[in-house]
């Protein structure tokens, strides 16, 4: 059956193609997601919406009309169910274990809804289809009542960020579309909200199977008299349109330079308003200008709004690349380098605490490094567990320092400027999302403190290029006793140098420190840090330390300028390593009195371009020694 606002719309399609489609191109659009326990009828729901909103597709309806005509039934009841149990097929099949998209309009609005998997070991697939949802449809089936899934669905909708929530009693059919039950559901779920900070629902009892409640309101429930589910989700109030009335923010993804008489800077605007002759401001940086043009691939612009793709000009030449934000002048973003953030790990491999992941937070991409959780939640129970580090699915708050300042704001302000993705170095795996809260104090309070006499003036009085040599390999490889003689053989030279020994190092400074995988990233962050402060001094640094993963040598080399470190591969194979046994550490991991012994029952993972790489088994430590300083020769 053809409702009113289809009938106007198919006239206007026949009157005025042209009106038709502008109308349609400037609706709204609202995405919204669907959350639910099992059987509490999503695929249902959303059959409906599709079906109801007349906007499945053209082969999709073509096939339901072929199968309708061939069962010799008409009227929407054997469409519907033809639909309904494609969408339940789909998701026997697994096809919506991860997110599935649907599009639909209607005469006001046009919609994504995102179909997630409702079990708790897909979380991660939830937290990517609500990453970007401006209302969720939490279903509740009502002969069943408030679950633990409620509980844990609305708990992630409240973390995600997404403030329009509607609570959906389905099935109402199945208990007779009974008053007093719809009440006891509302209140229940009422008083669990509001623990969360959930202040604000909208409740509709509704049967995805019949249609109450759906498009229209139900003469099966003459007690109720808010609105219908269609009615509610056209007229909710989109993030694009509240983010127009805040600040002006745009980050700028690259810079446009078609000639040297233009310089433009492009972006997405994340919030507010810009107009030619604003003033604005440069974040990091800090620099002002002012709006000189808006433009666009259809001409310059008198404005520009949120969620607008622009490319704006700039009066003054200022410094300004991608990663950058334009904003206010009056009102411009934070940058900090230090945050307090809640974490959701989205990755088979558990959470590194210490190691260096990229960090892409807007159009910026810089290196973060991770403590281990202050606590992990329990999303069932809502409690706060102690954890080390956080495993698949799991979400805890947690700090993190990145390598130079970011710009953002708090995530319950700005999305796009407070929610984050981190990706593994090599894999280049994304392994967790995250929304930043605020940032820490000691970041604002801690400053760089300028000296006079720099590490250049350090390096000359020594008459040398200070440098790192980070000798790794296995226990028993050589390392030491080659990083031993080779400080030898530079001292005799008159070079300046210290040695970093792995075993040395853990008598004081690392004696914190045990043999697990997050102390092995500690150990060696620390041990970078200090080898950064004497290679300040104008030393020459010598390392030795087994440093069995590269992600973490890389952390490393990261802190330091081009060419400044140099990795030592002492390439001895296991065998060699182990039937050397210097300090009997082999046997004890092969009599398993030694855990994550590397080699043994803990990785090592060798370095695949290294500076210099050494075989001891063809070389003595002297030879090996004289190989290496050959190729870091000439040292000032």
């Amino acid at each position: 059956m053809n409702s009113p606002s289809s009938f106007q719309t198919d006239s206007l399609i026949a009157d005025d193609i042209d009106a038709y489609l502008h109308a349609h191109q400037h609706k709204s659009l609202l995405r919204f997601i669907t959350c639910g326990s099992v059987d509490d009828g999503k695929s249902t729901l959303i059959g409906r919406l599709l079906y109801d909103s007349k906007m499945i597709f053209e082969d999709q309806l073509a096939a339901l009309e072929s199968d309708s005509a061939k069962h010799g039934t008409q009227g929407e009841e054997i469409d519907f169910a033809l639909l309904v149990d494609g969408l339940a097929a789909e998701r026997e099949q697994g096809i919506t274990i991860d997110v599935a998209y649907r599009f639909f309009t209607t005469e006001k609005r046009k919609f994504i809804v995102a179909d997630t998997p409702g079990h708790e070991q897909y979380t991660r697939n939830m937290v990517t289809g609500a990453s970007t949802a401006d209302l969720a449809v939490i279903l509740i089936d009502a002969r069943k009542g408030v679950l633990q899934q409620t509980r844990r669905h609305s708990f992630l909708v409240h973390l995600l960020g997404i403030r329009h929530v509607v609570l959906a009693v389905n099935k109402m059919d199945l208990v007779d579309y009974d008053q007093s039950t719809f009440e006891h559901i509302v209140a229940d779920y009422r008083t669990f909200a509001s623990s969360i900070g959930i202040t604000e629902f909208t409740a509709i009892p509704i049967s995805g199977f019949k249609g109450d409640n759906i498009t229209a309101l139900s003469a099966n429930t003459p007690w109720y008299s808010g609105p219908a589910l269609i009615g509610h989700l056209e007229s909710v109030e989109v993030a694009a349109t509240a983010a127009q009335e805040r600040a002006f923010r745009m980050p700028v993804q690259w810079v446009n330079r078609p000639n040297l008489d233009f310089r433009g800077f492009a972006g997405l605007i994340a919030s507010g308003t810009v107009r030619p002759g604003d003033a604005v401001r440069i974040v990091p940086s800090g620099k002002s200008s002012t709006v000189k043009s808006i433009e666009t691939f259809d001409g310059p612009l008198d404005e520009a709004v949120a969620g607008q793709s622009v490319t704006i000009t700039l009066a003054d030449e200022v410094d300004c690349s991608r990663g950058d934000v334009i904003a206010a002048a009056d009102d411009p973003p934070q940058a900090s380098d230090q945050f307090a953030a809640t974490l959701v790990w989205m990755d088979d491999e558990a959470m590194k605490p210490g190691r260096g992941y990229w960090l892409k937070i807007g159009t910026q991409m810089v290196t973060a490094t991770v403590q281990p959780p202050k606590y992990e939640i329990d999303v069932n129970s809502l409690e706060h567990l102690a954890a080390k580090t956080l495993g698949l699915n799991g979400i805890g708050a947690v700090e993190f320092a990145t390598d130079r300042a970011i710009t953002f704001e708090p995530y319950a302000t700005s999305r796009q400027l407070g929610g984050f993705i981190l990706i593994d170095k090599f894999t280049n795996a994304t392994v967790a999302a995250g929304m930043i809260e605020f940032s820490l104090r000691r970041a604002d309070n801690v400053h760089w403190q300028p000296t006079t006499i720099t590490r250049e003036v350090h390096a000359a009085m020594k008459n040398q290029v200070p440098r790192v040599l980070w000798f790794t390999g296995l226990s028993g490889s050589g390392k030491s006793t080659i990083a031993n003689e080779v400080e030898k053989q530079l001292n005799l030279m008159n070079r300046h140098t210290f040695l970093l020994d792995g075993d040395n190092v853990r008598h004081g400074l690392n004696r914190d420190l045990g043999f697990t995988e997050a102390d092995r990233i500690e150990n060696i962050r620390r041990v970078g840090e200090v080898a950064k402060l004497m290679t300040d001094a104008g030393l020459i640094v010598l390392t030795a330390f087994i440093s069995p993963f590269r992600a973490e040598r890389e952390m490393v080399r990261a802190m330091f300028a081009q060419g400044e470190f140099i990795e030592v591969f002492v390439d001895t194979p296991l065998e060699v390593a182990e039937a050397r046994d210097v300090k009997g550490l082999y046997k004890k991991a092969r009599a398993g009195d030694l855990k994550n012994f590397t080699g043994i029952d803990s990785p090592y993972e060798p370095p695949e371009s290294p500076e210099i790489r050494v075989n001891t088994v063809d070389m003595s430590p002297e030879e090996a020694a004289r190989f290496i300083i050959q190729h870091i020769l000439p040292l000032k």
